[in-house]
Formats: structure tokens, sequence, C-alpha cells
């Protein structure tokens, strides 16, 4: 077989692909016809980008490629770097008999965030609280071009998680406690993978070329519901309590076309959802006509069986045999491949299950052009980090605010803050610290402290840029009580919150923000006016320090563009946030959300007190 290659293009001669005018069953059977066991089985397997040679997909027909949390082809890669790295994998691919392209999957879940230079975004748990899907599908517009810029078509966003238990680690990855706010916001599919075209059929997936990236909604399901909010736990409810919860956004996502669907670790009443055939294949695929595919989750069948990997083979004919179509394995491949080819020969699978799966992916790589466009397009490097971007982060930080106090007493609000002050004191350990802002999916999986992470401005720039050329402002992260008595300070803004965790690493049996901020609190608010503004992942307590500060902000975490919390802070635009989930008084009353007929919190779900902005405000 032989190939002509042209800039950025690799055609092989043979012409399988058809005519993309072909209706696409057509394309679909036309290619089936022609692979063998090992290239189908080839397409079904995802591995990680480490062990991705380009013999490793030649010989193995590797249908995938992901970049798990943190990894990158070289700390602070460029978008040249990562599409070179991805277009080589891309020529390997292209290079086999048939020359199917593999599909590269990247976790995108608050922007492009594995990438040094890429924009933000608040985490979904303040996007939620905005209410505006429209603000969310652009969101996802955006992320969606970050993510083409580094050469990759596959973002495995959004998390449609109901959070009931802000205990799970992943409370952040979640829009809301309440299933309408996460339905309303599955506005983001359309944003990351273009508009349906009209008369669509309900479960087919669509991306619309090569601007666009297919999405996956996550974690199938009721990941969000585990009993204490134990990650990957099991989630205890009846079938009742499943469907109008932890479900109604799986409705919404396929209607807007969503591509792919991701598989959760967790059970429901003690079955693996990675096993759950009755789900997966018989609810998603039969009654619902899901047409797109079922990945799994990093090394999801190997915790099918407790330990992990105790008895893969079971594994992988539990994880095939429900429904799952794309394997995330991702380092052990040809254990993986191995296994179920002989289990395909031995008749434990059949063929039909295997040929399901195969078809679903294909048809996700002919609807989004994989096959005519397999290679990255360098024209969209620039979008990495654009300005037209950070602009949009920075309205979402400011949407995303919620002001849940506001002065001692109402008729003496402190918020908003005048630019115009002798000298203001900006204390905590959160007020310069970019990787806090972020949280965790940030750069590395678990997220990273400091400053040099990635380009973003944290909330003391932001102040600084925005107080009058005139005022003094005093940074001091842990100010004790005799410095904030000893200087004479108009007000004070103090930053604190949680440090940054993702998944099991999150989950938290007591909800508090780390030390020192607590006494940051007590020695700055006992003395002078302040604003204390939190960075947390959901809500945390609160109930013993609320009394001695004049001012609350719930920042949630808002990524790189800090300049959002400045512009509300000093009324260049007003606080409009409500709360999308129940702040808690004390641990002891969780789980606690809006639908307990007994509820009785620090803040209920959907308080938020409202500012006008102010013109001039010095």
């Amino acid at each position: 077989m032989f190939f002509k290659l042209e800039a950025q293009q690799i055609v092989p001669a043979e012409g399988y692909r058809g005519d993309p005018k072909q209706p696409l069953g057509v394309r679909i059977k036309d290619l089936m016809k022609r692979m063998t066991l090992e290239e189908k089985i080839g397409q079904m397997t995802q591995i990680e980008r480490k062990v991705a040679t380009a013999d490793v997909m030649k010989q193995n027909f590797i249908g995938s490629v992901l970049s798990g949390g943190g990894s990158v082809p070289a700390p602070k890669a460029s978008a040249q770097v990562w599409t070179n790295m991805v277009d080589e994998m891309q020529k390997a691919a292209l290079s086999t008999r048939l020359g199917i392209p593999m599909i590269y999957g990247i976790d995108a879940v608050h922007g492009h965030n594995n990438v040094y230079g890429a924009t933000i975004f608040p985490h979904n748990v303040g996007l939620g609280v905005t209410r505006d899907p429209d603000l969310v599908k652009r969101i996802g517009a955006a992320t969606a071009l970050e993510v083409r810029a580094t050469g990759i078509p596959y973002a495995f966003a959004p998390c449609i998680a109901v959070c009931r238990n802000p205990r799970w680690g992943r409370c952040y990855e979640s829009y809301s406690e309440d299933y309408r706010i996460v339905q309303s916001m599955t506005e983001i599919i359309p944003g990351l993978q273009g508009d349906l075209p009209a008369k669509s059929k309900n479960g087919v997936p669509y991306v619309g070329g090569k601007t666009k990236v297919a999405a996956c909604a996550k974690h199938f399901v009721g990941d969000g519901g585990t009993v204490n909010g134990v990650d990957e736990s099991n989630t205890v409810i009846n079938s009742n309590g499943l469907f109008s919860i932890h479900i109604p956004a799986y409705y919404d996502s396929l209607r807007k076309g969503v591509a792919t669907v991701m598989v959760s670790y967790s059970s429901w009443n003690g079955r693996k959802m990675h096993a759950n055939r009755d789900l997966i294949t018989g609810f998603l695929k039969n009654k619902l006509k899901f047409r797109g595919f079922v990945i799994s989750d990093w090394q999801g069948i190997d915790r099918i069986t407790d330990p992990p990997h105790a008895n893969y083979s079971y594994s992988v004919q539990a994880g095939i045999s429900a429904g799952i179509d794309m394997i995330m394995v991702p380092e052990n491949y040809r254990e993986f491949i191995d296994t179920l080819t002989s289990q395909v020969k031995a008749n434990i699978i059949p063929m039909s299950r295997i040929d399901d799966a195969v078809k679903r992916i294909l048809r996700v790589k002919f609807v989004m052009g994989l096959f005519e466009n397999p290679m990255s397009d360098p024209s969209l490097a620039k979008q990495l980090g654009s300005q037209e971007h950070r602009e949009l982060a920075r309205e979402a930080v400011r949407k995303s605010l919620v002001l849940l106090k506001n002065g001692k007493t109402p008729s003496q609000p402190l918020l908003p803050l005048p630019k115009k002050a002798p000298k203001i004191l900006v204390a905590g350990t959160h007020a310069d610290n970019l990787g806090y802002q972020c949280g965790g999916w940030t750069i590395e999986w678990q997220g990273v402290a400091g400053n040099d992470l990635t380009v973003g401005t944290t909330i003391l720039n932001a102040i600084k840029k925005t107080v009058d050329p005139s005022t003094q402002v005093v940074y001091e992260q842990n100010p004790d009580a005799n410095f904030v008595k000893s200087n004479d300070f108009s007000y004070a803004i103090v930053v604190v919150g949680e440090v940054p965790y993702a998944e099991m690493f999150g989950d938290s049996s007591n909800l508090t923000i780390t030390e020192p901020g607590p006494s940051t609190i007590n020695n700055v608010c006992a003395t002078v006016k302040c604003v204390v503004v939190v960075f947390s992942g959901r809500p945390v307590v609160m109930e013993p320090y609320i009394a001695k500060m004049d001012a609350l902000v719930a920042a949630w975490l808002p990524g790189t563009e800090g300049q959002g919390i400045a512009d509300a802070l000093f009324g260049d635009y007003g606080f409009t946030g409500k709360l999308a989930r129940t702040w808690f008084k004390s641990i002891d009353q969780l789980p606690m959300n809006f639908d307990d007929s007994h509820n009785d919190p620090l803040f209920h779900f959907g308080f938020g007190l409202t500012t006008k902005p102010v013109k001039d405000n010095y």
C-alpha cells in the first residue's frame, strides 16, 4: 500500500474511506467488513500517551490515546509541542493497513486544564451558581478551540454528576445538588461539539468539524450520590431516586448529541456500574437509543473486582459484556488485547458485541470528520489562552461569586469597597496563590500550589490593578493581631480556603478551611473592617467565624482570571450569584440538600445578596 504525503495530510492510496457524501451507515459497514478481529479490538483500546510509541500504535492498531491528569509531552509545553506529539501518533495510526485515525482524549474539565498558558475557567461548582446556560455554552466553545489548538479532538467533559454530599472530593466537578441546574448546564455540550443540525435524531452523536471536539457526559451514573460522599463507592438509592435525581441530565446530553458517555467507578446498590449491563446496554443504548460510544474510566474495568485487577479475565468479560465500547486501559494494553481476543475466540464474548463497539467508535470518528482531517491545524495555536477567552473566564468568575454577608447590619454594607483609601490590607494564604485559586485538575491531576504553574492573575494582583494608584496595598499572608492594630488600615480583604485536591484525595470528613485561615480571619477581622473571600470546591465550615467578619464572598475555584473577583469587590460589576448548593452550619447536618423536608442551613440553596454596579467608585 502506498501513501501520498502532503502538508498536514496523509492520504492512503486505498479508497476505503469512500465518499464522505455516502450515508454514514454505508461508510461504517464498508470499513468494518475489511477489518480483522485484531484491528477491531485495537479500536476498542485506549492507551496512555506515555506508552503510545509509533510502533505500539502500529503493531496493535490502537484506536485511541489519552493524557491522564498532568500527563504532558514536556513541562510548560507549547501548543506546537502538543500538536507535534499528537500528529506523530496519528501518522502511526494512519500508516496501518486500513489507516483508521486514532482519537486523542484529555480531561479539559475547566478549560484546557493540563496545558500551560491555557485559560482556566471556574470549576463547575461555580458555574452552577450563574444559572446561565448561554455562558456555559460559550465556555464550551472556547474550551473546544483551546483543546483543538493542541491537536486534540476529544474532551472528557462535562461531568454531569449531581453532588448530594459536599464531603465528596469531586463535588466541585458538579454544577449543583439540584438536577435541574445540572440539566440546564448540559448546554456546554453544544458549546464543545457545535449546535445540532435540525431534525437530528435523539442519541445520535454530532461534532461540528475542526474547531469542535467530541464531548463526554460522565460518570454514568450516580457518581454524586455515594454513601457519605466517599469517592467511587456505593450509591444506595431506589430506582425512583436514581432516575429522578442522577439520570435526568443524561436525557439532555443525548438530546444535544453528546458523542460519548463515561461509566462511573461507583456502584448502584452494591453493583459496580462498570459491570451493569441493565443500565449501560438495556437503558442507555437500547431504551435511550444512544448511538455514540461508551468509554470506561481509567482502569475502570480493573476496579470491578476488589482489590482491583484481582481477576482481570473476569473484569474484561464483565465490562465488555455490560456494553462498554472503549476501554481506558491505559498502560497494560497487551494484557487487555490478549484477554479480550482469547475471550472472543472462545465464544465467551460474541462477535456481535465487538461489532457493536467498533461500529459506535467508527461512527463518532466519521461524524467528527476525523477521516477527512486527522491532523492538527496550526492556525488554531493562537487560541490557547487568548485574550478573548480570558475575558470570558473573567465574566464567568464575576457571575459565579456569591455574596453571603454584606455588613454587620444590612443598613451598613461594606461592599462595594472604595477604590481610593489611604492604606488597605490584603491577607490570607490564598490571596497570592494562583494554584490555590484554580484548584485540582490544573496542570497536575491534584493541582499545584504557588504562582509558577501557569499564566493568570491572582486576586492580590487584581486588587492592585483595580484600586486608585494612591491607595497603598499591604500584603501580609498571616498577620498577627499586633500588626493589624498598629497599622491604620481602612479595610481588609482576607482570602482563605481549601488547598487543591482531586477525586478521592478530596474526600473530607471535616470540611474545614486550611490553617492558618481561621486565625487570619480572627486576627484581621477583630480589628479592622474585613471582607472574607473563600476559595473552596464546596461549602466549608464558616459558622464559627461569620459573626466576626463584615462581609463574606464564596468564590469557589475561580481559575486564572482573578480580576473577575476584584470587578465585583470594588463595584465595577454587581454581585448576582445565587447558591447552587445548600451551605451547612455544621458537618453533622450532612447530607443536607434543598429538597430535604427538614433543613436548617447557614445559607439556604438559592441564597445570594446582590449589589449594584457603582460608577467611579473612589
